[in-house]
């Protein structure tokens, strides 16, 4: 028997005025897969990661979460997914610290103290908790992000372009801990136009050209290099 996945979207459709974002979008996320979305900036990957993290309802179409439709209680919900988006969520004037308490009790996390020192240890931030987020360059913005998507010890981890502002070292520890939180269970559907970080860890792809779903394929079905042929078939060349 299939178990039932822990994410699944069928024929999801967006449109904002008369622009259509997404376009009869069906995909599924197994329990601890990770799934990259591929696509050029316009594509859809935004929509989609935003329709799933409950900012946004669709026009048309069904999401599913644990099997159930993602319809009624959002706030329940979202007890289920840490998400790493465009906006970081995160106030400039409250200290690291306190943007971590804040969430925590948002949350309702058990032993909020010991959680947060935690975590800023694993995004190395353990040093600058009692700064504000405001003298924070980008990449320790994004690292804070992470910490606070992670806080509530999610089942799914949406991503959406997580490796901005973070320089080679900082995407090298990302994608550890990434590939760490998968071994630990957890489910992360990345959405991204870089090939490398895409492919790194993922067991399974699917390429997004506005707002359809054109391609889809386990990552080692195709070599690095047939994963770039066939994003240029489709979408054009890599950005």
């Amino acid at each position: 028997m299939t178990p039932t996945p822990l994410i699944e979207v069928r024929n999801l459709h967006k449109t904002f005025g008369l622009r259509p974002a997404l376009r009869g979008v069906s995909l599924s996320v197994a329990k601890g897969e990770w799934l990259t979305l591929f696509g050029p900036n316009g594509a859809g990957k935004t929509t989609l990661i935003n329709v799933l993290a409950t900012l946004t309802r669709p026009t048309r179409g069904e999401v599913r979460l644990q099997g159930h439709p993602l319809t009624s209680d959002w706030t329940d919900a979202r007890r289920y997914i840490g998400l790493v988006g465009h906006r970081s969520f995160l106030y400039p004037d409250l200290t690291a610290a306190e943007n971590l308490h804040f969430f925590a009790r948002l949350y309702d996390v058990s032993a909020p103290e010991k959680r947060v020192r935690a975590l800023a240890e694993t995004v190395g931030l353990a040093e600058r908790l009692q700064d504000p987020v405001r003298t924070f360059s980008r990449g320790m913005v994004q690292r804070l992000t992470i910490a606070r998507a992670l806080l509530h010890d999610p089942l799914i981890l949406l991503l959406d372009e997580p490796y901005t502002g973070l320089d080679a070292a900082a995407s090298e520890w990302l994608s550890d801990l990434l590939a760490d939180m998968v071994r630990q269970g957890r489910t992360i559907l990345m959405a991204t136009h870089n090939l490398e970080h895409g492919l790194a860890f993922c067991h399974r792809a699917v390429i997004l050209r506005r707002g359809r779903l054109v391609f889809e394929a386990r990552r080692d079905d195709l070599s690095p290099d047939e994963w770039r042929a066939v994003y240029r078939q489709h979408v054009g060349e890599q950005r």
